[in-house]
């Protein structure tokens, strides 16, 4: 799946989704209610460049990065603990292959705020992708649902 058809794919396939895109990358949030840009903040997201990092290559030719913010309990489950230290380049000091393709892991600077990411997702990966998506969009609406709660 490209990165288009996967962008497509969050917004049809979850309700109140918004789409900001930026420098050919995509950000998803969870915003039913059209909050201010300020209160918005991407559940998944679609990096097709080495704009914010280079551990993943992704200049090569069609290679993108679908990253996707979990719960801390679901992250814990398929990862263990988070990691905590950080190499010179601000990249978490794991052991995968940020470069590998279709391969679930850890986000190499968001690991530790239980985001995990996968290289075009494909053939190996994409039913995992799809349920973690869903995973990370409960998620998404619970916090949404716990903060308008709070604001009432």
């Amino acid at each position: 799946m490209d990165a288009d058809a996967m962008a497509a794919y969050v917004m049809d396939g979850f309700e109140g989704v918004v789409e900001v895109r930026a420098s050919g990358d995509s950000f998803f949030m969870y915003d039913p209610s059209d909050q201010p840009d300020d209160r918005r903040f991407p559940f998944v997201t679609i990096v097709t460049g080495d704009r914010y990092d280079q551990v993943s290559e992704l200049d090569r030719p069609s290679a993108y990065r679908l990253n996707i913010g979990l719960p801390k309990a679901e992250y814990v489950a398929r990862f263990g603990a988070p990691p905590s230290r950080r190499d010179g380049a601000g990249s978490l000091e794991q052991s995968f292959d940020y470069t590998a393709m279709d391969r679930v892991m850890p986000h190499p600077v968001y690991g530790a705020q239980y985001w995990v990411c996968v290289l075009n997702p494909g053939e190996h990966t994409l039913a995992l992708v799809q349920e973690l998506l869903t995973v990370a969009h409960a998620f998404a609406v619970r916090k949404h649902e716990n903060r308008h709660a709070r604001t009432e």
